[in-house]
């Protein structure tokens, strides 16, 4: 580069005389091409470093274009693999909240009622209490006039009066002849045969004296009573009414109301949670607003194959006579509850052909499970098998979920129920 600035020097200042012309005034050219002097000490560092900084530049730009083409491709692999991992949202299940208390329709009774007939045939001759009536045990209620039961009462005295002299007679026969066989003066036979009618005799007066002890005592069901302390809830008689034994006509009702007893029927879905002891709540419809608090007091103890269900008893107070006897109530047992069945968010299930699903997270990977539904809430559903409290249940599946694939969880709140 210096030899090129000495030429372009001496080439602008003319030399004096006719040097200007002389073409030997100008360097001789140089036998090697102007590209030979690259080889020169002077132009060889000169070259490298060129070569240096164009490598520099090119592999700045190389790289300056390729490095955030790699970064992309990396992003969109992680993204790939991130994407290729669904994200699954998880709840548990929880014990149903919707089962309400049991409500049963239950029947009225007395705690004691008993129908009252007649044993004996006659005419009413007169009925001292009425409808409504309390009474106590053994209170006169009314009275038969039984003229035949009185006729044969007397024909079954005078019977006993004749078999009593009968044996009397027999009695004394019978000593004789155990005086006269003694005496050799009758047969050993003859002795046998009085002693023999003597005890006939006594067995006569035995059975006619039953005969009219029967007839005492029916003599005496023309007087009807109370059997025990209650109310008189029913008549059917009146005076000169002609009554029959066994013709099934009732001519008093009487129960015990102090305290009545409820007959409810539990489902058999309820029947184990009912117990002895249990309290209740009855509620009528001709009472609004009361409450009347009853007690279980016994259970059939089997399930009635008819009706799958299991007759209970109740027993609640009525001292104050505000209920009456034969009405129907509503029961609410509030502590007869079944077995409580867990439930899932409805958008957990997936119906495939297997039937019912849902996808459960073990160990970051979904598990198939097929479950048995119960009753259906809308928004819950009640699972009857299949599924624990203590499992993940992934909310809204995706109809392509298979069992095994990967998934990331993120927690969601048990659902409210």
């Amino acid at each position: 580069m210096n030899t090129t600035t000495e030429f372009l020097d001496a080439a602008a200042h003319p030399r004096e005389g006719s040097a200007v012309l002389d073409p030997s005034g100008f360097p001789e050219p140089s036998p090697h091409p102007a590209g030979a002097n690259l080889g020169t000490p002077a132009a060889g560092p000169l070259i490298r470093r060129l070569l240096l900084i164009v490598v520099v530049l090119i592999a700045a730009a190389f790289a300056a274009g390729l490095v955030p083409r790699l970064r992309e491709r990396a992003l969109v692999k992680a993204d790939t693999r991130e994407l290729a991992v669904p994200t699954v949202s998880v709840t548990s299940a929880a014990p149903s909240a919707n089962i309400a208390p049991l409500t049963l329709s239950g029947e009225l009774k007395p705690l004691a009622e008993a129908s009252i007939y007649a044993r004996a045939n006659g005419y009413v001759r007169r009925w001292l209490v009425d409808l409504g009536a309390h009474v106590e045990a053994g209170q006169l209620l009314a009275e038969l006039d039984t003229p035949e039961i009185d006729r044969e009462l007397l024909q079954a005295r005078a019977q006993l009066v004749q078999a009593e002299a009968a044996r009397d007679l027999a009695r004394t026969t019978g000593k004789r002849w155990k005086e006269m066989l003694v005496a050799k003066t009758v047969s050993p036979q003859e002795a046998d045969e009085k002693a023999s009618d003597l005890d006939l005799k006594k067995a006569t007066v035995e059975a006619a004296r039953a005969n009219v002890q029967r007839l005492e005592d029916v003599a005496g069901f023309s007087r009807i009573t109370a059997p025990f302390a209650g109310t008189i809830t029913a008549r059917g008689l009146d005076v000169g009414q002609l009554v029959n034994a066994g013709a099934g006509q009732e001519l008093f009702r009487l129960g015990q109301t102090e305290k009545l007893r409820v007959f409810v029927r539990v489902p058999q879905t309820h029947a184990r949670s009912v117990a002895v002891g249990q309290k209740a709540e009855m509620t009528m419809s001709e009472i609004p607003g009361r409450k009347f608090e009853a007690t279980v007091v016994r259970t059939a103890g089997a399930v009635d194959a008819a009706s799958r269900t299991l007759l209970t008893e109740l027993e609640v107070d009525n001292s104050k006579a505000e209920i009456l006897a034969g009405s129907y109530a509503q029961v609410r047992l509030p502590d007869a509850k079944p077995e409580p069945v867990v439930t899932l968010p409805s958008n957990t299930l997936l119906f495939r052909p297997e039937g019912p699903q849902i996808a459960v997270v073990v160990d970051q990977h979904a598990a198939m499970r097929g479950v048995t539904l119960g009753r259906d809430f809308g928004n819950v559903i009640e699972v009857l098998s299949g599924v624990g409290p203590q499992d993940r249940v992934i909310l809204n599946p995706a109809d392509s979920l298979v069992d095994g694939a990967e998934v990331r969880v993120i927690e969601a709140p048990a659902a409210n129920r």
